[in-house]
Formats: structure tokens, C-alpha cells, sequence
């Protein structure tokens, strides 16, 4: 009996040995398997972080190198202007939407205007048209001269020009009106066919829109400003609520001159349009063509659009703008 008993102890003493060399492989085995996964790790953030580092690397170098091929004036004034076209999300391909006429484009022949001899430098005033979102008059403003802005009245899908204007002060509204040839009109456009009450509660809505409106400019308008009826009940509108008339002259055939005469008002007119084509060195002409008009009677009105050539050649301008007083409308009517 006693032998049986030691036989027995050997026996439960070889299993214990064979299951403590099984958990001791068990344990290294999982031990090698979670170096290898923690190693992985490491290598791939590593990694990772490596090529984002390179990766940041190159595109600074790639940054300083543009920087260094392009000069730093043209870059600031693409930086500013860029987001007009862009982020603003009005595309121009032409300013020619605003007349009828090609020879418009070049300064109009306005009887009796004669040669002013004047004692300080002639003014000139550069009206924009068309603004109407938040990264037009960023860009505006950013070129740091007297521009008078001209803002479009709100519309659906862009419904705060109004609320731009008002932090503004001093800006006109652009006030649509029926043209010729226009595939686009705006909402609330003026028309020919208007009745006197119709015309008049538009002009008493851009009044409540834009409370401070002291000049308003027609947007396209050819047919509109060649009608004398129309025209009469525009101005007859207008000077109900002490605003006066500018004309962009988008037609040779304005009545303008006429219907202002007849209720005792000066007339006032747009004498050269600067982006009739887009090219910035024809915008550039266009300017020196109206400190030419300015130098010759005293002063000079250029209407614009806020693209970016038109901006960039104004920032271009600086120094051709030291022979003349760059003024707003107002003060120069």
C-alpha cells in the first residue's frame, strides 16, 4: 500500500511540471506576439509621421520658391482680389452687359460741355457697379482708395446687399431697368410699360432697402432711359424722395438730359466705362482715358465692376492718380 501511495504523488507531481512548462510557452508566446504588434505600431506612426513631415516640407519649399519667382506686390493684390470672382460667386465675362453700344465705350460727346480752367486738381470719381456680396467689398475696400460703390438691390440667392450698403457710408443703388438686348434681367426690373404707382412703390421699396440712398445709377437700362415717359416717372419718383439721378448712358439715345432739364435738374453722366473688355492693360487705358477727361473740364465720372482685372488695375493706378483728386460721386455732385 505505501508504494501505491508514493507512485501516485510522482504522477501529480509530472502533471504539475508539464503544466507550468505549457503556461510558461503560452506566456512567451503571447509576450514575442505583442512586441511584434507594439513594434508595428511604433514603425507605422513613425512612419506616417515622417512623410507628413516630408510632405509639409515640400509644399513650404514649393511656397517659397513661387514666392520668390513671382513679386510680392502682384501676389498681395491676386491674394485680395482673387475671392471676388471666386468666393464671392458672381462670374463676369464681360462688363459689355451694361450697354447697347460699342462706341460707348469710349467717352461720350456731350454738347456745351466746356473746357473748365480750374485752380486745384481736377477730380475724378469711379463708381462700381454691381456689388453685392460680402468678398466684393472686402476686395474693394482693400485697395484702400475713395471708390464709390454701387450695390445691386438684393435678390434671391443674394439677399444682403442691402445690409452691406448699411454698414457703408456712403454707397448708390444700381437700379435695374429694362434694356434692348438682355437675356438676364434682374428681379424687379424697371420697364417701359410700368405705370407711375408701380414705378413709384419700387422707388419707396429701395428707399426703406437702403434708408441713406442719396444717387442712384441704372443698371443695364437702354430701353428704359430712352423712353421719356418712363423716364419722366422715374425722376418724377426720385425727387419724391430726394434722390438723384446718374446716368451710366448704356445708351446713345438717353432722354436723360431731357427729362432732368424739364423738372429743373442737373444732368449727370458717366463719361468713360472702364471694363468694357475685361483685359487688365484695356482697363488701364480706360483709366488713364478718364483722368484725360478730368484734366480737360475739371472733373470726370468712370463707372467699373468689381472683376478682378478692373481691381488690380485700379491698385496699379496709384501713382497716374496723383494728378487728380480721386474722389466719391458726392463730391462732385
Amino acid at each position: 500500500m505505501a508504494k501505491r501511495k508514493k507512485s501516485s504523488k510522482v504522477n501529480k507531481s509530472i502533471k504539475v511540471d508539464k503544466s507550468s512548462k505549457i503556461l510558461g510557452y503560452v506566456a512567451w508566446t503571447l509576450s514575442i506576439v505583442a512586441g511584434i504588434i507594439i513594434s508595428l505600431t511604433i514603425g507605422y506612426y513613425f512612419g506616417i509621421s515622417d512623410a507628413t513631415k516630408a510632405f509639409h516640407s515640400k509644399k513650404e519649399k514649393q511656397k517659397i520658391t513661387q514666392m520668390k519667382k513671382s513679386p510680392r506686390k502682384e501676389l498681395t493684390v491676386k491674394k485680395r482680389l482673387e475671392e471676388v470672382l471666386h468666393k464671392g460667386g458672381v462670374k463676369y465675362t464681360t462688363a459689355a452687359h451694361e450697354i447697347d453700344d460699342e462706341s460707348l465705350a469710349n467717352p461720350p460727346k456731350i454738347k456745351n460741355k466746356k473746357l473748365i480752367i480750374y485752380n486745384h486738381k481736377p477730380k475724378l470719381a469711379i463708381i462700381i457697379d454691381d456689388v453685392q456680396t460680402a468678398s466684393q467689398v472686402k476686395a474693394i475696400k482693400s485697395l484702400h482708395i475713395p471708390l464709390t460703390m454701387s450695390f445691386l438691390p438684393p435678390r434671391p440667392g443674394r439677399p444682403n446687399s442691402a445690409k452691406l450698403a448699411s454698414h457703408e457710408k456712403f454707397y448708390m443703388v444700381h437700379l435695374p431697368m429694362e434694356a434692348m438686348h438682355f437675356s438676364s434681367p434682374e428681379p424687379d426690373t424697371l420697364k417701359v410699360n410700368d405705370s407711375q404707382k408701380k414705378i413709384s412703390q419700387r422707388i419707396a421699396e429701395i428707399k426703406k432697402e437702403f434708408p441713406r440712398v442719396q444717387y442712384i445709377n441704372n443698371h443695364t437700362g437702354s430701353k428704359f432711359t430712352s423712353n421719356e415717359v418712363a423716364m419722366n416717372r422715374l425722376i418724377f419718383a426720385l425727387k419724391a424722395n430726394n434722390i438723384n439721378f446718374i446716368d451710366s448712358r448704356t445708351t446713345a439715345k438717353t432722354m436723360a438730359p431731357k427729362v432732368l432739364k424739364n423738372f429743373g435738374l442737373k444732368y449727370v453722366a458717366r463719361d468713360v466705362f472702364l471694363d468694357h473688355h475685361m483685359e487688365k492693360a484695356y482697363v488701364l487705358k480706360q483709366i488713364k482715358e478718364a483722368i484725360k477727361v478730368a484734366k480737360a473740364h475739371g472733373h470726370a465720372i468712370a463707372i467699373g465692376h468689381p472683376h478682378k482685372n478692373t481691381l488690380a488695375a485700379l491698385a496699379e493706378s496709384k501713382d497716374l492718380f496723383k494728378d487728380v483728386d480721386l474722389v466719391q460721386i458726392n463730391k462732385i455732385y
